[in-house]
């Protein structure tokens, strides 16, 4: 007998909120590969690009993208009216984080930002606020998402709760005293990690979470709705009750290489990846974390109050710069953080590394979108 071989490839993340939604639905039309978290987080847009024809992206990877040329722009294939009415339905700034230039380059399939996650029946409430994370550490196991690219997101994301988004200056990384009292923050909190932790990446926090009792609380971890029935996930702290909850986004977008030649049929696949119909139940019921603000606030979406305790830190997530130098900075970066937090160099250092590593990863064409 002869098998037929889908007309299309695509690559998405070895995990199944990244791999089985998209592999129940494709109905031999695409054929979807997968690889490491690792290496959707830091392997070149472009080369994955060359031998794909649909590909799960990061927003991070957009300025590389671009150029690059590896992308084709959704607005040549969709209607103004229907980019419009996705926006419209997706949380926070997911639509718009993949978005630049003016053109729309990935639909934002999955989203997902750093939140708090909890062993409840070991320490009781997700602490809402830094200051009762660091008491919480004192007398329970609790641990920073350090390993790659985390430590600069948590880095991030704590300056978000205390007032300043990075990069908001587009010569500028961060202010002196801000980024010199995350520091300090991270390293008081480090200091009392259980010993292994700052290896792990997310999935592997949450592993250690769930399957054992060796760690009880981390209040920046990007959520996973696979966890959610032994983990509780809550809104990221905030400095102050009642204060921004501190937190980069995450999610994943779905694009067409510029190799790709779409067609009717994949690109209506695509529009129903999008439709309420697929966010709102088909997604959820195969593991899929859906971008449709619907589908975070809803009673009805599977595992619901995992969506309903995090809607509004996704709501107010930080969106990361998308120059093509972002990549390489931000693994450098993480690795300043994480040499300040042994104590390898001292946080004026590590600050000054952090910033001079920013600089250079622009070009002087460059502003932020």
């Amino acid at each position: 007998m002869t098998h037929t071989a889908p007309p299309y490839r695509g690559l998405t993340w070895d995990h199944p909120r990244g791999h089985d939604a998209l592999a129940a639905s494709a109905g031999g039309l695409v054929h979807w590969d997968v690889q490491p978290l690792e290496g959707f987080e830091s392997h070149p847009i472009d080369a994955l690009c060359s031998r794909y024809d649909l590909v799960v992206l990061d927003h991070p990877h957009l300025g590389e993208a671009l150029a690059t040329g590896c992308l084709r722009p959704l607005d040549d294939l969709f209607t103004a009216e229907e980019l419009t009415r996705w926006g419209a339905a997706s949380i926070g700034p997911t639509m718009r984080s993949y978005a630049m230039g003016g053109r729309q380059w990935a639909l934002p399939l999955d989203a997902a930002t750093q939140v708090a996650a909890t062993r409840t029946d070991l320490v009781g409430e997700a602490p809402g606020t830094w200051d009762e994370v660091h008491r919480l550490a004192r007398r329970a196991p609790v641990a920073l998402s350090l390993a790659g690219p985390h430590a600069f997101l948590t880095f991030a994301s704590v300056a978000v709760a205390m007032g300043e988004e990075p990069a908001a200056d587009p010569d500028e990384l961060i202010g002196d005293a801000t980024g010199l009292a995350v520091l300090d923050l991270m390293a008081a909190l480090d200091a009392l990690a259980p010993p292994g932790t700052r290896a792990l990446n997310p999935i592997g926090l949450l592993e250690l979470m769930a399957g054992t009792d060796r760690l009880a609380h981390c209040p920046l971890v990007y959520g996973y709705v696979t966890y959610a029935d032994r983990v509780t996930f809550s809104d990221a702290p905030a400095m102050t009750a009642g204060g921004r909850p501190g937190s980069t986004l995450g999610g994943t977008g779905i694009a067409l290489s510029s190799r790709c030649v779409p067609s009717p049929e994949l690109l209506a696949h695509v529009r129903w990846l999008m439709s309420p119909e697929a966010q709102g139940d088909f997604l959820p019921r195969h593991s899929g974390q859906p971008s449709a603000r619907a589908a975070w606030t809803s009673s009805e979406t599977v595992a619901a109050d995992f969506y309903r305790g995090t809607a509004a830190t996704c709501e107010r997530a930080w969106v990361r710069p998308r120059h093509a130098g972002y990549i390489g900075f931000q693994t450098a970066a993480s690795a300043a953080v994480r040499a300040a937090l042994a104590g390898e160099t001292d946080h004026r250092q590590a600050l000054d590394r952090m910033r001079a590593l920013y600089r250079s990863s622009r070009t002087p064409k460059e502003h932020r979108t």
